[in-house]
């Protein structure tokens, strides 16, 4: 049955071709092949010039396969399921046939970049993403079509509780359940677009596309060779500088006259041989940057430059530069294989990319790349070319800078992903730099001259395509002009921090969109390189919220507050152990939760991933309110939020405050109406988009972690707020040259047990590892690192107090110290300490000595600028000429630092050596005088009376009668005086004739020994 086509359809598209605008037709239904030939066939006969080419993307598997004989078993299955009409296969057979089909997997959608095509076809919506989305609609010129399939729905809500492929990647063991908040804003933004329509599988359109009832056929301003405006001032710019060289043959390649005029002014510098000065070029996506620059540098050949340098993310990037440069050749008469040749990589990464250019005609020419970080080749660069250079970090950039002409290349806004960092910091600096108070001032450094160029007309299609528009508002690419200025800089005391319920945001009401595009600016604005994935992400992934920081709210105005900070914040952990198990025994870990997979991974430990954390993804602060403290205070009230200081921590797994996508679920089952009757309009009766913290209760966790590129200031701002890193990744980024750091801070959690003395809490053990470690890694992966950097990783404690160096024990820390160094080691260091040896003699001492002082095992105070000699000749293995050239010291003073801490160890360990030989030696026993208790009188008494108790015993034993019994005479006194006459002699003696006998006085001698002995015995 034949049908009239709606002449809505046929007025878009034909308008699309006259304007170079593109148009969107959504389909739903599942016989949507037939439309797709009526649709080519319309725009077939709309369009003037040879049949529009067609992409096909699609994610695994065609409806219709490319191969003819796949295709007629293909067409019979449809035929007998009945989504086949026999009378329309020769129509879809020839479309197929003749139309020039590209087809393309999703998954393969890099390779169409820098491709056009007349027509874009997307089936299989479940699979498509932001990014996705983005690279297929850039490829379609002006007056094209874009065709979204969507297979039969009862109800266009149904979008968005459809689980969408990219679902998968957002669930988490404990966050299982994504919700749809990019497909509801998707479908809503449809009803907004002007240039796009939804209808069925038989062409009718739907309510939702109620906003294109008033389309009229439009007028298109073209001169009598049908040429428009913007295209006459072109080609007349092409006819005044034909007889130019170089500038007449390269000016004929360009499309537009903004790509013109840019190619005109990287000449002019080309040919004003102005070293000290850059040119940059900033535009959108598909302005046709990269080719501009390919000309010009085919200019700087044809003027005589000899070296020129090529740098960007990746040379895949470099790509359309490059083929450029050889068609700019061509048009300069240069012949490939004769006057110049391409060298290509033999890299399998870089995908047989062009590195090189080598270029004969005049003499010895090259066009070379190089990587962003390698910015040392670049002694005898003339002319620099950095494309992509938003998407390198900011000090790579700058260090890319030097007296020599350089073009910079920037996509302000793109799907590429970007940050603004560059044209927001930079190219005011340069701008600054470049104007004359300033070089009055800056001396040597002002001589700089600065150009800006900026592209806004499209190279495939015409200014002001809705198409471009709509895809931008989605996805907010142009979220750079959304950065409003500050009212006020609040003090950061003041401010307050609020989560942000996503229901809300994503709603697509008109506060809600305005300020989810202030939010972005942010982000884009900020060092994160964004995607308009991260859109996504942000919309579903069940485990990731919100928070804002802004200043003081005055509710008597009817207006959006300021963003002075925003904060991303992704819920990771609770695992179980078996999960966490079994991937350290696989050694495969899940998507989703990166610190405890990473934590699991690093000290093979399975008991962290049951705890539960949060992980800061980003934290962007508004451009203009940089480094004034407002990110700090942002993390400050996250960490009292999470600690419960605002509102008592709940034991429920998801917040109450959030809505839940159920009710999603129930507004779509309620409406019991056809596609054709439907209308779509946003949800209403939501909750508030922003909640203070006291009025949401936070969940129970046990650490916040970070993790990011790592950089010196960086590194500092999450040292400032006590994160403790503990993973750094070995193998640094190919396009920042920044390694992956992780860092943690405990929560204050009544769960875990801790030692009171341990100031880390849990994490004390596992930091300790990471600095053991880090500290031997330092002669190996990362003996390259920056000093300044790696000093402030381990964090060393380099003052010591008086009683601190007393006090180490010498028990196992001198046997240590005499494993380590040996007796020759020790008077090698004090010969050196004494001047009398040069310091290639201690070499191998110092790094024991490093390694010992930086384990806090040598409690020697030292210096910042000495600790940081000892850390790069003892850890890092550095020589002195390096040395120099990082710390901007002279080689004396280096060795001066050297020397001074080499004679701290030596006498330090001289000491313990002096102590350690005293506390060996024989000692007197010290006896301590105390005074007595009682008077010396008392004790006199004392004495005398236990002197008379002991000589009682004794006396005793003298004046025993029977022990005198033996000494006596036994003779009669009597007669002893009669010799005398009975006076005593002069001498006093009077002899007397015992009457005992031998026998006797010898008996009694021996009894009176045995009594004596007897006595003594029962002495004791």
């Amino acid at each position: 049955m034949r049908k009239k086509v709606d002449d809505r359809i046929r007025t878009l598209i034909e308008n699309g071709v006259k304007t170079r605008h593109r148009s969107m037709f959504v389909i739903v239904g599942d016989r949507y092949h037939d439309q797709i030939v009526n649709l080519h066939y319309i725009l077939s006969k709309a369009v003037t010039k040879s049949r529009p080419t067609v992409l096909w993307c699609y994610k695994n598997k065609l409806e219709l396969s490319s191969h003819k004989k796949k295709r007629a078993k293909q067409v019979k299955r449809l035929m007998q399921s009945g989504l086949h009409d026999r009378e329309k296969v020769d129509p879809l057979s020839l479309f197929l046939e003749t139309a020039g089909l590209t087809y393309c997997l999703y998954k393969d959608s890099e390779r169409i970049l820098g491709n056009t095509f007349g027509m874009c076809i997307l089936q299989d919506f479940e699979a498509l993403t932001p990014n996705l989305l983005a690279r297929s609609i850039e490829t379609v010129e002006g007056g094209g079509l874009i065709l979204l399939l969507i297979r039969s729905l009862s109800s266009l809500t149904s979008l968005y509780t459809m689980v969408m492929d990219v679902h998968e990647r957002f669930r988490t063991e404990s966050h299982a359940e994504p919700t749809g908040r990019f497909n509801e804003r998707f479908l809503l933004s449809l009803a907004s677009c002007k240039a796009c329509i939804v209808m069925d599988d038989e062409l009718n359109v739907l309510p939702i596309s109620s906003h294109m009832k008033s389309i009229t056929p439009v007028p298109v301003k073209e001169d009598s060779e049908g040429l428009s405006e913007a295209e006459q001032d072109l080609k007349n710019l092409k006819e005044e500088l034909v007889d130019d060289f170089p500038v007449g043959p390269l000016i004929k390649k360009c499309c537009t006259l903004d790509q013109g005029k840019a190619v005109i002014t990287f000449l002019d510098s080309i040919l004003d041989k102005t070293l000290k000065s850059t040119v940059a070029l900033l535009a959108a996506r598909g302005r046709g940057k990269s080719a501009a620059l390919g000309l010009a540098i085919a200019g700087a050949i044809a003027a005589g430059y000899s070296n020129i340098f090529v740098t960007a993310p990746s040379p895949e990037n470099v790509k359309t530069l490059f083929d450029f440069a050889c068609k700019g050749f061509d048009a300069l008469d240069y012949k490939e294989h004769i006057d110049f040749d391409v060298v290509r990589s033999t890299n399998p990464e870089f995908k047989k990319a062009t590195v090189r250019i080598n270029i004969y005609k005049q003499h010895r020419q090259t066009i070379q790349y190089i990587q962003p970080h390698e910015h040392e080749k670049l002694s005898q660069v003339e002319l620099l070319v950095v494309d992509e250079a938003a998407a390198i970090p900011l000090p790579v950039v700058k260090s890319l800078l030097g007296p020599y002409l350089v073009f910079l290349s920037s996509t302000v806004n793109g799907y590429e992903g970007t940050g603004r960092s560059l044209s927001l910091k930079l190219i005011q600096q340069l701008e600054q730099q470049s104007q004359p108070s300033a070089q009055s001032v800056e001396g040597p450094k002002s001589g700089y001259l600065f150009k800006k160029i900026e592209l806004s007309e499209s190279i495939r299609y015409a200014s002001g395509d809705p198409i471009e528009s709509w895809l931008h508002g989605l996805l907010c690419l142009d979220a750079t002009n959304a950065v409003p200025k500050l009212s006020g800089l609040p003090q950061p005391s003041e401010c307050e921090l609020y989560y942000v319920n996503r229901d809300t945001l994503f709603s697509y009401h008109k506060e809600s969109e305005l300020f989810l595009q202030r939010m972005m600016a942010l982000y884009v604005s900020s060092h994160y390189k964004n995607s308009p994935n991260d859109l996504q992400l942000m919309a579903d992934a069940p485990a990731h919220h919100l928070f804002v920081l802004l200043g003081p709210v005055d509710e008597s105005k009817n207006q959006l507050p300021d963003i002075l900070c925003v904060i991303q914040v992704a819920l990771e952990g609770q695992i179980s152990r078996k999960s966490a198990l079994k991937s350290l025994s696989t050694g495969r870990q899940p998507p989703g939760d990166q610190i405890p997979w990473k934590f699991s991974e690093q000290f093979q430990d399975t008991v962290f991933p049951t705890f539960s954390g949060a992980r800061i993804v980003r934290i962007a602060t508004h451009p203009s309110a940089m480094k004034l403290g407002y990110g700090s205070q942002a993390v400050q009230l996250l960490t009292r939020y999470y600690e419960g200081q605002f509102a008592p921590i709940s034991e429920m797994d998801y917040d109450e405050v959030e809505t839940s996508p159920v009710r999603v679920t129930e507004a779509a089952k309620k409406i019991q109406v056809s596609l054709l009757e439907e209308t779509i309009e946003p949800r209403k009766n939501l909750p508030h988009l922003l909640a203070h913290l006291r009025e949401r209760k936070p969940e129970k966790l046990h650490y916040i972690g970070v993790s990011f590129g790592l950089t010196l200031d960086l590194l500092r701002f999450w040292r400032k707020h006590k994160f403790i890193p503990f993973f750094i990744g070995h193998t640094p980024s190919s396009v920042t040259g920044e390694h992956t750091c992780m860092v943690l801070k405990p929560l204050n959690n009544d769960e875990v047990e801790t030692s009171a003395s341990v100031e880390l809490g849990f994490l004390g053990p596992f930091c300790q590892d990471f600095r053991l470690r880090f500290i031997e890694l330092l002669g190996h992966t990362f003996h390259i690192m920056e000093y300044k950097l790696a000093m402030s990783i381990l964090d060393p404690k380099i003052k010591f107090m008086e009683l601190e160096s007393g006090t180490t024990t010498f028990d196992g820390f001198v046997d240590s110290i005499k494993e380590m160094l040996s007796f020759y080691d020790m008077k090698r260091l004090e010969a050196y300490a004494n001047n009398l040896a040069d310091y290639h003699m201690i070499l191998d001492i110092a790094r024991k000595l490093a390694r010992l002082y930086f384990q806090e095992k040598l409690p020697v105070t030292l210096s910042y600028a000495q600790a940081s000699v000892l850390l790069c000749i003892g850890l890092q293995g550095r020589g002195i000429s390096d040395i120099e050239g990082q710390m901007g010291l002279e080689r004396q003073q280096i060795l001066s630092l050297f020397i001074k801490a080499m004679k701290k160890f030596s006498k330090y360990l001289n000491n313990i050596d002096a102590k350690e030989i005293e506390s060996s030696m024989p000692r007197l026993r010290e006896i301590e005088m105390q005074p007595n208790d009682i008077a010396m009188e008392e004790d006199l008494k004392r004495a005398a009376r236990q002197a008379e108790e002991q000589m009682k015993p004794d006396m005793e034993g003298v004046l025993d009668p029977e022990m005198l019994q033996q000494y006596a005479i036994g003779a009669n006194f009597d007669n002893a005086l009669q010799n005398n006459d009975g006076k005593i002699p002069s001498g006093g003696l009077v002899s007397v004739k015992s009457s005992r006998s031998k026998t006797e006085s010898k008996g009694g001698k021996k009894r009176n020994r045995s009594d004596r002995d007897e006595k003594k015995k029962s002495k004791h």
